[in-house]
C-alpha cells in the first residue's frame, strides 16, 4: 500500500506551488510591459524618421536641394546602422535607398506595407516598419508624391526579451525550489509539537501515566490539542490511581475476615467436634460472609459513584422527613450509647432520596457511635444562600487536624481510638461524599474542643418558574 505524503512534504509542495504561481504571474506582466515599452519606444524611432525625411523632402524646393537630396538624408542617417529608408516616386520607382538590406523581397518589388506599423523577418532578423506618402513642393512637380518606407531592425530588442523571458523561467524555477526547502523548513519546525507530542505519547504506559505534554512550547494551533490531551491523561490517570486504590483497599480489608475464616475452619478440622460446635462455627462463618459481602456491596456502590454511574432520580426530597425518619431509627441505639438526638430546621432538595437518606444514616451512625454518652447529637438543616446545609455534631473525641481532610477516604480510621468504637469498614463517609457529590455537592468536616461536625452542602431546590 502506497503510503500518502507526509503533511511536511504536502505542506512543502504547497508552498513551492504557491510561490510558483505567483512568480509566474508577476513574470508574465513584466514581460508583457517591457515588450509594449519596446514596441512603444519603436513607433517613436520610426515616426521620428519619418518626421525627418518629411522635413528633408519639404525643403527640397529647388532643383538644387532636389539633387542634394540624397545627399543630406545620407548625413542625416549616419550612425544609424538599424534604420532603413527606401524612397519611391509616384511611379513607385526607387529614387533613394539607404540599408536595403533591412527590407524584404516584397517591400522591394513596391508592395504596399498595411497601415500603422508591420513587422517581418529576414535572414533570422527582425524588422518593424511604417509607410507614408508625401506630396511635394510645387517645384519638384504640381501634384507629385514621394512614398518614404521606414525599416527598424529590432533583432537586439528580441534578443533581450528572449533573454529575459528564460532568465524569469529559470529565477521562477530557482525560487519556486528555494521556497519548498524554506516551506520544508517551515513546517518541519512548526510540527515539531506534534512529534513531540507523539514521541510522549507513544512513550505512556500505566507506569508512565504521570507524564505531560509541554504546554509551555505549543503553538496557538495546537495548545488546545495539547490541553485536551493532558485532560484526557489526567482523567487516565485519576481513573487508574482509583482502579489501583481499590485493589489494593480490597485486598487488605478482605485478608482479615478470610484469615479469620481459614483459621477458624483450620481449628474446626483439627478434631472431630460435635454438631452444635460445627453449627457455632458456621455462625460465625456467616458473619464473616456478610461483613464481606457489606464490604464488597459498599465498595462497588463507591466505584459506580466514582465513575459516574449511579442512577440519577429527580425527585424532591424534604432533608428534616428523612433526618426524623432515621433519629427514630436510630432512637433505640441512642438510648443504649445514653445520647439524645435532636432535629431543627428543615429544607427540600432535588434528588435520589434513597441515597441521601443512606447518607444522613451513615452521618448519623457514625455520630451515634464516637458520641460521649449523655451528650446531644444535634442535626441542623437550613438554607446558605443558593445551597441546604446539613450538619450532624456531637460531642467527643476530638479528631485530629491532620486527620480531618482524610476521613472521606475510603477504609481511612482518623484513629486508633475512634475504630474501637465502631464495626464499619471505614467506607460509610466515603459513601456519604460519594453520594454528596453525586448530587453536586460538597462535604465539610470540622472538629475541635471535643465537639466534631459533618456538613452537607447540597444545591437547593428551585422554585418553579
Amino acid at each position: 500500500m502506497k503510503r500518502p505524503l507526509s503533511l511536511t512534504a504536502r505542506l512543502a509542495l504547497l508552498f513551492a506551488a504557491l510561490a510558483a504561481s505567483l512568480l509566474i504571474v508577476v513574470g508574465v506582466v513584466l514581460g508583457r510591459a517591457v515588450e509594449a515599452h519596446f514596441v512603444e519606444l519603436d513607433s517613436h524611432e520610426l515616426l521620428g524618421k519619418l518626421a525627418l525625411i518629411e522635413n528633408h523632402l519639404l525643403t527640397s524646393v529647388t532643383s538644387e536641394a532636389c539633387d542634394t537630396l540624397a545627399q543630406r538624408l545620407d548625413d542625416a542617417l549616419v550612425g544609424h546602422d538599424m534604420v532603413g529608408v527606401l524612397l519611391r516616386d509616384a511611379e513607385g520607382s526607387i529614387i533613394y535607398v539607404v540599408h536595403p538590406g533591412h527590407f524584404g523581397a516584397p517591400q522591394l518589388a513596391g508592395q504596399r506595407l498595411p497601415a500603422g506599423v508591420a513587422s517581418w523577418e529576414k535572414d533570422g532578423r527582425h524588422y518593424v516598419g511604417r509607410e507614408r506618402t508625401f506630396a511635394l513642393p510645387s517645384a519638384a512637380g504640381e501634384g507629385s508624391r514621394v512614398t518614404a518606407l521606414v525599416g527598424l531592425d529590432i533583432t537586439h530588442h528580441a534578443q533581450f526579451l528572449d533573454t529575459m523571458r528564460r532568465g524569469l523561467w529559470l529565477g521562477i524555477s530557482v525560487a519556486a525550489a528555494v521556497a519548498a526547502m524554506l516551506g520544508w523548513w517551515a513546517a518541519h519546525h512548526g510540527l515539531a509539537p506534534l512529534r513531540r507530542v507523539t514521541a510522549t505519547a507513544g512513550g505512556l504506559s500505566a507506569e508512565r501515566l504521570g507524564e505531560r505534554l509541554a504546554e509551555a512550547d505549543a503553538p496557538t494551533e495546537v495548545h488546545e490539542l495539547v490541553e485536551a490531551l493532558n485532560g484526557m491523561l489526567d482523567r487516565l490517570e485519576s481513573a487508574f490511581q482509583r482502579l489501583s486504590d481499590f485493589s489494593a483497599d480490597i485486598a487488605h480489608e478482605l485478608r482479615t475476615p478470610v484469615s479469620n475464616l481459614m483459621t477458624q475452619t483450620a481449628v474446626c478440622l483439627s478434631r472431630p467436634r460435635s454438631a452444635d460446635e460445627y453449627r457455632d462455627v458456621l455462625a460465625s462463618n456467616l458473619e464473616e460472609y456478610e461483613r464481606i459481602a457489606r464490604m464488597v456491596g459498599d465498595m462497588l456502590f463507591i466505584a459506580k459513584a466514582e465513575n459516574g454511574r449511579l442512577p440519577h432520580p429527580d425527585e424532591t426530597v424534604a432533608l428534616a422527613t428523612e433526618a426524623r425518619a432515621l433519629v427514630e431509627f436510630y432512637e433505640a441505639l441512642a438510648e443504649e450509647r445514653g445520647v439524645k438526638m435532636d432535629v431543627r430546621g428543615d429544607a427540600r432538595v432535588r434528588g435520589d432520596a434513597l441515597m441521601l437518606r443512606r447518607a444522613i444514616s451513615n452521618l448519623l451512625s457514625n455520630a451515634i457511635r464516637h458520641a460521649h454518652a449523655g451528650g446531644t447529637i444535634e442535626i441542623t438543616i437550613a438554607d446558605e444562600g443558593p445551597q441546604v446545609a446539613l450538619r450532624v455534631r456531637n460531642h467527643g473525641d476530638t479528631i485530629a487536624a491532620d486527620q480531618l481532610s482524610r476521613v472521606f477516604e475510603r477504609f481511612h480510621r482518623a484513629s486508633a481510638d475512634r475504630q474501637r468504637h465502631g464495626e464499619g469498614a471505614g467506607l460509610g463517609l466515603a459513601i456519604t461524599s460519594a453520594i454528596v457529590e453525586a448530587h453536586g455537592g460538597t462535604m465539610s468536616a470540622e472538629s475541635a474542643d471535643g465537639v466534631t461536625t459533618f456538613g452537607m452542602l447540597l444545591p437547593r431546590e428551585r422554585a418553579p418558574s
